[in-house]
């Protein structure tokens, strides 16, 4: 089973400010054993005021790749665009920041394989997956879908893949591109941050079910093999 670790706080200012001290650290450790550190972050509201004080961080951001857990196949620059917000973040800071995506792609299955051949010339496994989850369970863009057990039980030497969600969230109706379930799991360090008691609620139960959970943060919690920390705030 895996371990889970709970981090409470009282606010989404103080979440913010513990998580970016955590993922600095991971940073300037991977700097200090191998040069370079490879990280992936997610999109949404809730990171944005990590990424505010991660950015305050005194790092050699040069020598820092960052890529988005996912991103909708939407052009660059959309206001859809997980890697729009990300390089806001870090490309002034001097970080490579490095898109998995960026046009409105017709054939996502075929986005997905680029995404993953683009990937498979990034120092693996990550050094960090930071990931965030949906109130309907999904985390990334593994979303219920005719794509999901791809995602989930895919080869485990596939970054990413195409993945259209069943049914469409209606606030960002399009098909994305996601790291796969054995990329994210393989990272050296997983971590979430969420806000909001629904959002516990749905991992917590999601936790309770294990491998047979019907959401999938709960499928993939179940196959990480390094201890998680999961960041909550109200």
């Amino acid at each position: 089973m895996t371990e889970i670790e709970w981090w409470d706080y009282d606010s989404a200012d103080e979440m913010a400010e513990a998580v970016a001290g955590d993922v600095r650290f991971i940073i300037e450790s991977a700097l200090d054993a191998r040069g370079g550190a490879v990280i992936a972050l997610p999109g949404g509201k809730t990171p944005l005021p990590i990424y505010d004080k991660l950015a305050e961080a005194k790092l050699d951001w040069k020598r820092v790749t960052i890529i988005p857990t996912d991103d909708r196949l939407v052009p660059m620059g959309d206001e859809l665009s997980n890697i729009t917000a990300i390089g806001k973040a870090f490309i002034p800071k001097g970080a490579r920041v490095m898109p998995i995506t960026s046009e409105a792609a017709e054939d996502y299955k075929a986005a997905g394989r680029a995404a993953d051949a683009r990937l498979q010339d990034v120092h693996w496994p990550l050094d960090l997956c930071l990931l965030g989850v949906g109130a309907d369970g999904h985390t990334a863009s593994i979303f219920p879908g005719p794509d999901l057990d791809e995602a989930l039980n895919g080869p485990r030497e596939r970054r990413a893949l195409g993945l259209m969600p069943d049914p469409l969230p209606p606030e960002a109706p399009v098909a994305r591109v996601t790291l796969s379930l054995a990329a994210i799991t393989s990272a050296r360090a997983l971590m979430l941050a969420v806000s909001g008691q629904k959002k516990k609620d749905v991992i917590e139960a999601a936790i309770a079910e294990g491998v047979a959970s019907p959401y999938p943060i709960g499928r993939v919690l179940a196959g990480a093999e390094l201890p998680v920390d999961i960041h909550w705030s109200e």
